[in-house]
């Protein structure tokens, strides 16, 4: 435990007292990260310093940062690979009618920066949706594990299950 600080003694003499006495005792021998340099304190001033560190450590995408017709237009240009999931042509048709709302609805909204993005065209959406569903059929069922588990099992337990 320290000592306290004498009254007739300045605050600063006293500290400074206190650290040459643990030097001389080895207290600062051995410490972690000793002779290194202190981390980004020789890296340019960036005032969003914490913003990108809260990001990088909190594992948060970075998309969703972006302004909304950046994400409207990131997502019309996945939408082949988003399609691709759904089964159902009314299912296609639902998402792509969403899709044009919502870009329909940031078009009309004068914040943020003004991005072009178009519509998209539902009817060639849907035939690509199709190409792709009869490439699937054609080429067969993938073989998953699931499936493999799903053959193996017997009559009595894929029907109970």
């Amino acid at each position: 435990m320290t000592e306290r600080k004498p009254p007739s003694m300045k605050m600063n003499d006293w500290v400074e007292a206190q650290i040459k006495q643990a030097q001389k005792q080895g207290e600062f021998d051995d410490l972690a990260g000793a002779g290194k340099p202190i981390p980004k304190l020789a890296d340019a001033h960036d005032s969003d310093w914490w913003v990108k560190d809260f990001i990088r450590r909190e594992k948060i995408d970075a998309e969703v940062l972006l302004p909304p017709t950046m994400l409207l237009r990131k997502e019309k240009a996945r939408i082949r690979e988003h399609v691709h999931k759904m089964r159902t042509e009314t299912e296609v048709r639902d998402y792509l009618e969403d899709l044009n709302q919502r870009i329909l609805v940031q078009v009309r909204d004068a914040t943020g920066p003004v991005i072009p993005v178009g519509r998209t065209d539902e009817d060639e959406v849907l035939r690509d949706w199709r190409e792709d569903r009869e490439a699937r059929k054609t080429a067969g069922p993938e073989p998953t594990p699931e499936r493999e588990a799903a053959q193996k099992r017997s009559f009595w337990q894929r029907l109970f299950s």
